[in-house]
């Protein structure tokens, strides 16, 4: 892949395990979004965010001269959760799995307490 001309966009939503390795960036983020472009590696972008963050937009990349769609997958996953009735199946009164820090459990507690 990585001697590809191929674009890859790697979205990350998952909290738990190890999140891949990135050269020159040593922060943590619960979140990441990962765009390679196959004519620009070994750079990429890298669009981390947090729990108390809306996901990132992006461009999509296409082949060169293509208008690349800008990419907003908020609005689609708020969707899908509210379609697939998530909200009855999970029991937010229970700790998240993995937990979450110290601040961004207190700042869930108050969006729960407002619901």
């Amino acid at each position: 892949m990585v001697s590809s001309l191929t674009h890859l966009v790697e979205v990350d939503l998952l909290r738990a395990g190890e999140p891949m390795p990135m050269s020159g960036w040593n922060d943590r983020s619960d979140y990441r979004i990962l765009i390679s472009r196959g004519n620009k590696r070994p750079r990429s972008l890298l669009l981390p965010f947090s729990v108390r963050q809306p996901i990132p937009t992006f461009h999509l990349p296409l082949l060169p001269n293509d208008t690349e769609p800008l990419v907003d997958l908020g609005p689609l996953l708020h969707a899908l959760y509210d379609r697939s009735g998530y909200d009855l199946r999970l029991d937010y009164k229970r700790p998240p799995e993995p937990p979450l820090d110290e601040a961004d459990t207190a700042w869930a507690e108050e969006i729960l307490r407002a619901v």
